[in-house]
């Protein structure tokens, strides 16, 4: 297995982004418990794309003093004092209590992540890190994408985009990930499986150190189809995408069955793993991971990374969320700043 490099510890040149995700989830919750770390915040200067009066009440209720300073978000700056300040969308009006999907928060929380977009485009933050959304919000709203991917892809013009996961020791990226499982086959094509390889090689590279990282597929069939018994996606799909990557210097192999891939990739005898379909990739990775993964959308000229969970609406308010996985997307995106300056 490569060596990484080992990120440094401060960085306070470094600007991070985050957007409070869907206001009645618990994203006001774990922002406001990520950031009372001090020796986070010492890693980096912070502006949060929300409502301010949101993550007031959080504060009050975890008993966590206001550790932040108050900006309307219209005149946003890359040189505020404080370490961390809210862009605070007052103007916006949301009923109070309300930890269900609904359309004023799924309208509220496209704006903070179009507004973050917008300030990475102009150098004002480095990295943008994205609090859990609701998809059911975004549709009561009126919104066509399916999640925060699809409007990253839209809004930075970009041509290619793959969501990547960082979990432990795995690193995983997916070949397809909001389709319908049965719908899949109208989707799998040898572009589909092509680019997450290619662009995982090129974050491998360009964020996390490795100078030859080694990648392994994943199989779509049983056992990786056994000749063509159990479906001929591997010969057909999957090995002339591998045979492309290897014919642009890739080092990467398989197609491999997935029943026994991720234990090999987890005990570091590859850098990395593409996975064909969503729930072949997150399995894994919530199994290994759960409360620290994290989300990398590679392939857009912006860092982004999340948490890989949801608003967890049932316990939102009550003050027990986890923020590890929001910490830990928050120390991702400083480190792949970093290593992009």
């Amino acid at each position: 297995m490569t060596e990484e490099k080992t990120p440094s510890q401060y960085n306070s040149d470094i600007v991070i982004g985050i957007t409070m995700g869907d206001a009645f989830g618990i994203g006001p919750e774990i922002i406001v418990k990520a950031l009372s770390d001090a020796a986070l915040r010492r890693r980096a200067k912070f502006i949060i794309f929300g409502i301010d009066e949101q993550l007031e009440y959080a504060a009050d209720s975890l008993e966590i003093q206001p550790y932040w300073a108050r900006h309307q978000h219209e005149k946003l700056s890359r040189d505020y004092p404080r370490r961390v300040v809210v862009a605070d969308y007052d103007d916006l009006a949301l009923p109070s209590g309300l930890h269900k999907p609904n359309a004023q928060s799924g309208e509220a929380s496209v704006r903070f992540c179009i507004d973050a977009i917008d300030a990475a485009k102009r150098n004002i933050i480095d990295a943008v890190v994205t609090a859990p959304i609701s998809k059911v919000s975004w549709k009561l709203a009126g919104f066509k994408w399916p999640g925060h991917t699809e409007l990253l892809q839209d809004y930075c013009k970009s041509p290619r985009k793959a969501m990547m996961f960082v979990a432990g020791p795995l690193k995983l990226a997916l070949a397809t990930i909001h389709e319908a499982l049965f719908e899949l086959r109208h989707q799998f094509t040898i572009g589909k499986v092509y680019e997450p390889i290619d662009l995982l090689n090129t974050a491998l590279k360009d964020y996390f150190g490795y100078k030859n990282p080694k990648i392994a597929v994943a199989a779509l069939n049983p056992h990786a189809g056994e000749d063509g018994q159990f479906g001929d996606e591997e010969t057909r799909i999957i090995k002339p995408a591998i045979m492309i990557a290897k014919e642009h210097g890739i080092n990467v192999t398989g197609p491999y069955p997935a029943d026994t891939l991720f234990l090999r990739a987890s005990r570091g005898e590859f850098d990395g793993v593409v996975a064909m379909y969503h729930d072949q990739g997150m399995i894994p990775i919530k199994l290994l991971a759960f409360e620290s993964a994290t989300n990398v959308t590679i392939g857009l000229p912006i860092i982004r990374t999340s948490p890989a969970h949801g608003t967890a609406f049932d316990i939102a308010g009550k003050g027990i969320a986890d923020a590890s996985s929001l910490t830990h997307a928050i120390n991702v995106a400083i480190d792949m700043a970093q290593a992009k300056k």
